[in-house]
């Protein structure tokens, strides 16, 4: 009997291979007589071959069988997984993608096979999707990278992808992991951070914040001077910054309680605190108290409120021995301070008035100037216009009806331009819209006339509301933005002028800038020869509600006019800014 064949063998080649074996056999026995065993011996062989090659077809399908199923389970597996798998080339194409991806992107399976997984990335993320591409298929090791998506009529979402070239080197496995949700509370937390620290920041006493390793986080501007003397602050051990203040004993009693509020909870407010400082060695005094608080980030740590009350201590002491002293002392030394306080405030008030009085006349005088240059040039001259054209009206003119109404058309039109400049300088002198609706409108008023007179194409932006600014100082703003549009239209021959009002973080600052002609700016402001007096006039009125004045003139850049007003430190909202253009 032959030895059993390998289950590797085909049934196709096994039944050739035995069909040969019996043709040799057929051939070596030629001539001799078949015997009826070796017939037998013959059929038996045969049998035996049958049933081989039955027992290996079934262990062929068994192998086929098991392959199916698990090529079904593996496709289920990739198909259902909870994360988003791409096979993808290397031009970005995808050859494959699993259910959870084409959920992931908004797009059936069936039309996301073939297209470019980079038109699914956001356009400002591409750029960094092809060079992580090339990072996957010029390595081994797996690369990763955060990356926007951008599909039509889907939210944007963030996804982490990891990458991986395979064997072949013409294709890799990518999975895509939706770190929306992780990257928005990023942005909350980061949120959250910055409104944490301006509210310490804003806060109207001494605060700071240590974290659960007691580490400094944060210091408001009213606690620094408290730790002048510790450096560096923040990020640093809490105990050993209060051991350089204070000395041994009183820091471990305040690390303690610090200690103590983080671990439990518990509040803490000190009875009125006074201890003599190790650094400076003076006495101080402290009302303060300690709160365990959840910070930004999820963590507990502990926030101080604290008021260094010695300056006050120090006030009751004094008053204490001042009432000890008799009472006649006490009100001769009052009446002296008094009469001190009162001849030095008299003195500083009665400085104060003179300069004032000076600048006031000084504006007034060119203000003057200004208006009687601006009526002779103009009004006196179409006025005497007006009268030379009544004075050509005589009764012979009765007798020639067309040249009398022409006459009189003329000087109707120079009364309409002599009624139009006097409304202008009602204007410049004090406009009604300043008052009633604030700058930004009456500037806008003075822009469009001053478009219409010379046809400079002029572009305003600016905040609004400027609700910071008084008055006056709305008022010296609009002056001298009239008084540089005037400049502009006389001597700039500009095409273009650009007005800016922005809010710096102590100042409002006005910038006029054209693209005209130039000047020497030293030397205009040294001589009142060439007839530019505004300049001095705006620089005259921002020195009188405390404000700076500065100009730059060079060929190239044209001239700009900046003007700058101080403005009061108070909590307001963010100012929202409004900007209005106007062209020509």
């Amino acid at each position: 009997m032959q030895k059993k064949l390998p289950s590797s063998i085909k049934p196709a080649q096994l039944r050739s291979r035995a069909e040969a074996q019996l043709r040799e056999q057929k051939k070596s026995k030629a001539g001799v007589a078949k015997t009826e065993a070796d017939s037998r011996m013959l059929l038996h062989e045969l049998q035996v071959h049958q049933i081989e090659l039955e027992m290996q077809n079934a262990e062929l399908h068994q192998a086929r069988d098991k392959l199916e199923v698990a090529l079904e389970n593996y496709t289920d597996l990739y198909d259902f997984a909870p994360s988003s798998y791409f096979t993808l080339d290397a031009t970005g194409t995808i050859l494959q993608a699993n259910l959870t991806g084409a959920m992931l992107v908004g797009i059936e399976r069936s039309c996301l096979v073939g297209q470019s997984f980079g038109r699914l990335v956001s356009a400002e993320f591409r750029p960094a999707f092809n060079e992580f591409l090339e990072r996957v298929f010029s390595s081994e090791a797996k690369q990763s990278g955060d990356f926007e998506l951008s599909g039509k009529g889907q939210p944007l979402r963030f996804v982490k992808i990891e990458a991986q070239c395979l064997i072949n080197g013409q294709e890799c496995r990518a999975v895509a992991m939706d770190i929306t949700e992780r990257m928005e509370a990023d942005a909350a937390l980061h949120r959250n951070e910055v409104l944490f620290s301006a509210l310490i920041e804003q806060a109207p006493v001494g605060v700071y914040v240590v974290d659960a390793q007691l580490c400094l986080r944060q210091v408001n501007p009213r606690a620094l001077p408290v730790f002048k003397n510790a450096h560096p602050l923040i990020g640093r051990n809490f105990s050993e910054i209060i051991q350089i203040i204070w000395s041994p004993r009183v820091a471990h009693q305040i690390v303690a309680r610090f200690r103590h509020t983080l671990n439990t909870g518990e509040s803490y407010q000190s009875p009125e605190f006074s201890e003599l400082r190790q650094d400076t060695g003076l006495k101080e005094f402290y009302e303060w108290q300690i709160q365990r608080v959840t910070l930004p980030a999820g963590e507990h740590g502990v926030v101080c409120f604290f008021n260094n009350i010695t300056e006050r201590k120090r006030a009751e002491e004094a008053r204490v021995r001042l009432e000890v002293m008799t009472t006649s002392n006490r009100k001769l030394e009052q009446e002296i301070i008094r009469r001190k306080s009162l001849e030095q405030t008299l003195k500083t008030r009665e400085q104060q008035l003179r300069q004032l009085s000076h600048k006031t006349l000084l504006a007034q005088e060119e203000e003057r100037k200004r208006i009687s240059r601006e009526l002779h040039d103009t009004v006196l001259q179409t006025l005497v216009g007006i009268s030379i054209h009544l004075a050509s009206l005589t009764p012979k003119m009765a007798e020639n009806p067309t040249s009398l109404r022409r006459k009189i058309a003329q000087t109707q039109l120079l009364v309409e331009k002599s009624v139009t400049m006097v409304h202008r300088f009602a204007v410049e002198l004090r406009p009604t819209v300043l008052d009633d609706l604030g700058l930004i409108p009456a500037l806008r008023t003075i822009i469009k006339d001053f478009i219409k007179r010379t046809g400079v194409r002029v572009s305003l932006n600016a905040y609004d509301p400027l609700n910071q600014l008084s008055i006056d100082q709305s008022t010296v703003l609009y002056r001298v933005a009239v008084e540089a549009l005037n400049n502009v239209a006389i001597h700039a021959q500009a095409s273009a002028l650009e007005v800016e009002i922005k809010k710096l973080p102590h100042w409002i600052c006005m910038t006029i800038k054209d693209d005209g002609k130039t000047f020497d700016v030293k030397r205009v402001l040294r001589t009142k020869e060439n007839g530019r007096l505004g300049l001095l006039g705006m620089r005259e009125r921002l020195e009188m509600v405390g404000g700076n004045f500065s100009i730059k003139s060079s060929p190239g850049h044209g001239t700009s006019i900046t003007a700058r007003i101080p403005i009061a430190h108070k909590d307001t909202k963010k100012d929202e800014k409004y900007s209005t253009k106007t062209k020509s």
